[in-house]
């Protein structure tokens, strides 16, 4: 399957097994290997629970794909963290 298509990027979604809600978006073909081994540490065991097509136009539940988007260029992932988390308090070693 390809990375990219006419519509947009396929995308992976990994389920943390650490924490409730926390998920990472990826782009198919590169898998996890684009994600720190920091973040793979404290995000524990990740279960591939979804691939899609991602576009801008897209509608996220917890996110706005063109956000997304750029951080799969810009990063290579996307962390969505829990509304209760908040990205400063799981990248800071909170739970």
């Amino acid at each position: 399957m390809k990375a990219t298509t006419e519509r947009g990027l396929l995308c992976s979604v990994y389920r943390s097994a650490r924490q409730v809600e926390l998920y990472l978006y990826v782009r198919r073909q590169d898998g996890l290997s684009r994600v720190p081994a920091a973040l793979l540490q404290s995000f524990g065991t990740a279960t591939e629970v979804l691939t899609f097509v991602l576009h801008a136009e897209r509608p996220l539940a917890r996110a706005r794909a063109s956000e997304v988007l750029q951080a799969l260029q810009d990063q290579g992932f996307y962390l969505q963290v829990p509304p209760e988390l908040g990205p400063l308090r799981f990248t800071q070693g909170g739970s």
